[in-house]
């Protein structure tokens, strides 16, 4: 059951990491690999993983309290989102005992990162049309395929590609009966090249294009190897539920990636109206300029409550109502973050594109909610044919 009221132990972990991430300020051009390393320690990044296997034994409810309140102090930490809630997650409900042992610990602590292949060039939003495919040489891998905007490609250890075991015709794709299978990839693995991708976003974490050619892997880089825990069926046949048990967290974390940014900017906006004073008068005492604040508030607060809702719908093994509240959650967090970005900008006016005040940065930074992992259009498909059972229009 959800509750509105945090518990007193989630209340202590918010306050600590928010004094951890205070006390540990960014400085721009620098990478975050120290800050990283510092909250593994403190057992932050791993707060989801599996305590058997080093991590801190709790759920996407608390990796995404974590990582709100490391956005909310100014130093938000996308590979969060990809290493310990996609991959650890995955790696955790439906690997084999090695691939727990071989990864688990070393993501908790930090010492190795992971990041996820999925997106491909001519399949978008499909995910069924992805044509990255596996093919099976004696008992190992063969695969081959093209995946563009991966994160954190050049600072991770292995990319968790997905892909097919078998070519599927294009009119079975529309269909959805794809047959995904996930693989754990090494960095330096022949055949697996990147290349960077110029992008205007001005983040530590690049983004990359990988073409994966007739990359050869053993059999146990499949999640699962043998049987998996999905009903006792087999590796390469589990891959529809590994996906989707990686995907909602991605939306939780995202969800929470906008919060904590769209409280950053809000809270610098907060200063600057308090302190900024024309004719005598602080300026957030106009309504023009403290309506549009206390709106951008209400909106955070009601995504963190429906991000909230999906994270414990998840925890709680409730995946099919996780999906919807990922979703809804995904949504309202990236359109709150926008908009709390927009006025904080707005509220310090020339600025609010100062590299003093940090927050022109956040303007495109900020569009990543709304874009990433599946943008608010699609979510209003989901929506609306998955929760208000409208028909199709593709």
């Amino acid at each position: 059951m959800t509750t509105l009221i945090e518990s007193e132990e989630h209340t202590s972990l918010r306050r600590a990491v928010s004094t951890f991430a205070r006390n540990h300020p960014r400085t721009p051009g620098t990478d975050n690999k120290h800050f990283w390393q510092e909250a593994a320690k403190l057992g932050y990044i791993g707060v989801n993983l599996p305590e058997a296997y080093g991590g801190g034994g709790g759920g996407i409810t608390e990796l995404a309290l974590v990582l709100e309140e490391m956005g909310a102090a100014g130093n938000p930490l996308l590979m969060m989102i990809v290493s310990p809630a996609i991959c650890g997650t995955v790696i955790a409900r439906f690997g084999t005992e090695t691939q727990k042992r071989a990864w688990l610990p070393s993501l908790a602590d930090g010492t190795r990162l992971m990041a996820f292949g999925i997106t491909e060039p001519d399949a978008g939003s499909n995910s069924h049309r992805i044509t990255t495919t596996a093919r099976r040489d004696g008992t190992d891998w063969l695969l081959t395929g093209r995946k563009v905007f991966v994160s954190g490609v050049d600072i991770a250890d292995a990319t968790l590609i997905v892909g097919r075991t078998e070519a599927v015709p294009a009119e079975e794709g529309r269909t959805g009966r794809v047959k995904p299978c996930l693989f754990i990839v090494p960095r330096d693995t022949p055949g697996f090249e990147r290349r960077r991708i110029d992008m205007e976003l001005n983040a530590v974490e690049k983004q990359f294009e990988l073409t994966l050619d007739d990359v050869r892997l053993p059999a146990d880089a499949l999640v699962g190897g043998g049987p998996s825990h999905a009903s006792g069926s087999q590796g390469e046949d589990a891959g529809l539920l590994q996906l989707f048990a990686g995907l909602n967290p991605e939306r939780i974390m995202t969800a929470a990636f906008g919060i904590g940014m769209g409280r950053y900017a809000l809270s610098r906006a907060l200063d600057y109206a308090r302190e900024r004073t024309v004719w005598k008068t602080p300026i957030g005492a106009h309504q023009a300029i403290a309506h549009p604040l206390a709106q951008a508030h209400i909106d955070l607060e009601l995504a963190r409550l429906m991000m909230q809702k999906a994270a414990h719908l998840y925890d709680a093994g409730d995946d099919m109502g996780a999906g919807e509240a990922a979703n809804m959650a995904k949504y309202a967090a990236g359109e709150a973050c926008v908009k709390a970005v927009d006025q904080a900008v707005h509220t310090l006016g020339g600025n609010g594109l100062t590299r003093e005040f940090g927050l022109a940065r956040l303007i495109t930074a900020s569009r990543v909610a709304r874009i990433a992992p599946v943008s608010r259009e699609m979510i209003l498909n989901y929506v609306s044919h998955q929760t208000l059972g409208l028909p199709k229009s593709y």
